[in-house]
């Protein structure tokens, strides 16, 4: 598929999984070498889940070791093309993805890899949103958000954000309204950060213990 075929961008971010620095808040749980396969699982969920979408071109964009093995593992399972996340900040990483994205012209849409309960369905309601909205944001239930897809670029909505706190939701639509951009709200969807999240998504069977084994 052409850039300029592509019905819609979907930008996964990932981090290596790499024990001890990944999902380190499971680390007491899983041990580190446990949560280093998580995040792997994960991350291949995340792809999945964006491939199955019709029309979708994917790209992966890694934190940590960008030489690690496991990208090219990546990218021979899922023909995604691959691109180091640049920025100080969340937001600024966020920000330059979209704008790498933005040429092909195309609907944007980035995820994470911490949302198993997450859908195609989702993604694709997600792109079907921005054909009549500026923005468009999967709400997670701890004040962030799982998803957001663009239009076209806005740093401006990833400016003055308080990173990693409850308020990241919040702040966003604020942002929104500042810039005076239209928003559309998915349904709310739970992220997997902490062992209670971990238990949620088990009992949910959206994640099974082999993933970490």
């Amino acid at each position: 598929m052409s850039a300029r075929t592509a019905a819609v961008e979907i930008a996964v971010f990932a981090r290596a999984p790499v024990a001890g620095e990944a999902k380190t808040r499971l680390v007491a749980r899983l041990g580190a070498d446990g949560a280093a396969r998580l995040q792997a699982w994960l991350t291949r969920r995340a792809l999945a889940r964006a491939r199955a979408v019709p029309g979708a071109r994917l790209s992966l964009h890694t934190a940590g070791d960008p030489a690690h093995p496991y990208w090219r593992e990546c990218t021979a399972e899922f023909g995604v093309e691959l691109h180091e996340q640049l920025g100080a900040t969340l937001g600024e990483r966020m920000a330059h993805a979209f704008a790498v994205l933005a040429p092909r012209g195309a609907p944007m849409l980035l995820i994470g890899t911490d949302a198993p309960g997450q859908t195609p369905a989702d993604l694709i309601d997600a792109a079907a949103a921005l054909a009549r909205a500026d923005a468009a944001l999967q709400p997670a239930l701890d004040g962030g958000y799982v998803l957001i897809g663009l239009a076209r670029p806005q740093s401006g909505l990833f400016e003055r954000i308080d990173w990693g706190s409850a308020r990241v939701l919040a702040q966003t639509r604020e942002r929104a309204i500042a810039l005076g951009l239209t928003l559309a709200e998915l349904r709310p969807c739970p992220d997997l950060d902490l062992p209670a999240d971990l238990d949620a998504a088990c009992a949910a069977g959206w994640v099974s213990p082999q993933a970490w084994r």
